[in-house]
């Protein structure tokens, strides 16, 4: 039996429907059923409250049902050698190219200067340029990093990308390592943050790593809000060290009304939509997933505790 828990129930139905197309002779319950806590075998979950699991005796193992599972590791009620198992893709490397596409087009056309412009009634054009692509930099090259790292890369930008350990990826520099994060911080006109959140990344964007970037860059922060210093990047923009943040992630959300992203003209907020996990595509992982177990084979996606993700 596999039981799924959301925060927000509306999606319920139509996850529902999808396992019962993909997977017809699989038992899938909700909160909304009653059912013996003791016949609940696997867990697929978005962000679960403190004891979730304590209710469950006889648990197998845990899908997330995204790509983050920073709020299933290292949790008192789940046993650190319970299998965790996390989305590689459910479409959201589509949505998140989309989202950065938008950011890059925006820094190339100077459409970030003209909604500041609008907002002041000033009617100032940019003297005409040649539009310059920016050179991208991408924090976390895992399966979703790779593909939106790949796609710039074939629309021409210069790309590099930092990850934990080396890796080649066609069309994109990869560097490591504390020198290599440097290195990629001081040639990058757009920084993207899609790094997981562990106590290594912990506050990673930061004052003294931020002002490594060159100066008039922009940041994008689709990773977590934990990892960015809010005050350090509000210091960096007003001094104009830094040209714009579009943040899609923040340490608490809803962004509490009184913080000062919201009235900053350098700051664009989206409510955590840079990538939706896609129940057809989910469902997909789950069910596979669920079959290599079923054959003793090891699951896709599989989470080490020790690193995070």
């Amino acid at each position: 039996m596999l039981y799924l828990h959301f925060g927000d129930e509306r999606e319920e139905g139509y996850w529902l429907k999808c396992f019962k197309q993909q997977a017809p002779g699989l038992q899938v319950v909700t909160a909304k059923d009653k059912l013996a806590p003791e016949a609940v075998k696997w867990v697929g979950v978005w962000n679960p409250k403190p004891n979730f699991f304590k209710a469950f005796p006889n648990l197998q193992g845990v899908f997330a049902l995204s790509a983050g599972v920073d709020a299933l590791v290292a949790r008192d009620d789940l046993p650190s050698s319970l299998p965790i198992m996390r989305l590689l893709d459910a479409g959201m490397a589509q949505q998140m190219i989309d989202y950065l596409l938008w950011v890059a087009l925006t820094l190339q056309g100077d459409f970030d200067l003209y909604l500041q412009r609008q907002k002041q009634k000033n009617w100032q054009p940019e003297l005409s340029k040649n539009p310059t692509k920016p050179r991208v930099g991408i924090l976390g090259l895992g399966t979703l990093g790779i593909k939106v790292a790949q796609k710039f890369s074939q629309l021409g930008y210069s790309v590099s990308g930092w990850k934990r350990t080396a890796a080649f990826v066609e069309g994109v520099e990869v560097l490591v390592g504390d020198e290599g994060f440097v290195n990629l911080l001081k040639k990058t006109d757009l920084l993207v943050n899609l790094l997981p959140n562990t106590a290594a990344t912990n506050k990673i964007l930061n004052k003294a790593n931020l002002e490594k970037l060159p100066q008039g860059a922009s940041l994008v922060n689709i990773g977590r809000g934990q990892q960015l210093v809010d005050k350090d990047l509000i210091s960096l923009l007003d001094t104009q060290h830094l040209r714009l943040a579009v943040l899609d992630v923040f340490s608490t959300e809803p962004l509490p009304e009184n913080h000062p992203f919201w009235a900053h003209s350098q700051v664009i907020i989206t409510p955590h939509i840079a990538a939706y996990t896609l129940p057809e595509l989910a469902v997909e992982q789950v069910v596979n997933n669920l079959k290599r177990l079923a054959k003793g084979e090891k699951p896709t996606g599989l989470v080490d505790s020790t690193l995070g993700y």
